[in-house]
């Protein structure tokens, strides 16, 4: 079995394994040794065979990190963004987001962050939350929207 041969299958069982981006296949398949021609051919081939599908990818990454990590719209985005995801699809897989379940997200994260917070000062404690909010990466309006309603 060629080289070519062994990498398409070895890269077939690594989409299989969990969805994977193009740009992580192709830089998989650089590390094995592969020349640029053979790793297009290869993806090309991936791609046909159903393995390999970057709109599936993106779906299952935006729901994978705002479902276990908690992560917010603006991180997925970065996150997306660095596996080098298209921007048409950066939107699908934010859209994707139901944003009731969003909102309850971000508030079950407040309310989990403001039990630990130590801080009493009402200013200080809330530009604490908001900054873990930010960090984690939701956007301000809504955190401060959660935030005035509630008190945390």
């Amino acid at each position: 079995m060629e080289v070519k041969e062994k990498a398409r299958a070895k890269a077939e069982q690594y989409c299989a394994y969990q969805e994977r981006s193009q740009q992580e296949v192709r830089d998989k398949l650089y590390g094995w040794g592969l020349h640029q021609l053979d790793v297009e051919n290869v993806i090309a081939d991936l791609i046909a065979a159903g393995f390999l599908n970057e709109e599936r990818f993106a779906l299952a990454y935006a729901s994978g990190k705002f479902r276990i990590k908690g992560w917010g719209r603006h991180k997925i985005r970065q996150g997306l963004l660095q596996k080098s995801v298209s921007t048409p699809l950066i939107r699908t897989a934010l859209a994707s987001l139901d944003d009731d379940a969003y909102r309850e997200k971000l508030y079950e994260l407040l309310q989990a962050k403001a039990r630990l917070e130590k801080e009493k000062h009402p200013y200080k404690r809330k530009n604490k939350l908001l900054r873990y909010a930010l960090s984690k990466g939701y956007e301000s309006e809504l955190a401060l929207e959660l935030l005035s309603d509630n008190e945390l």
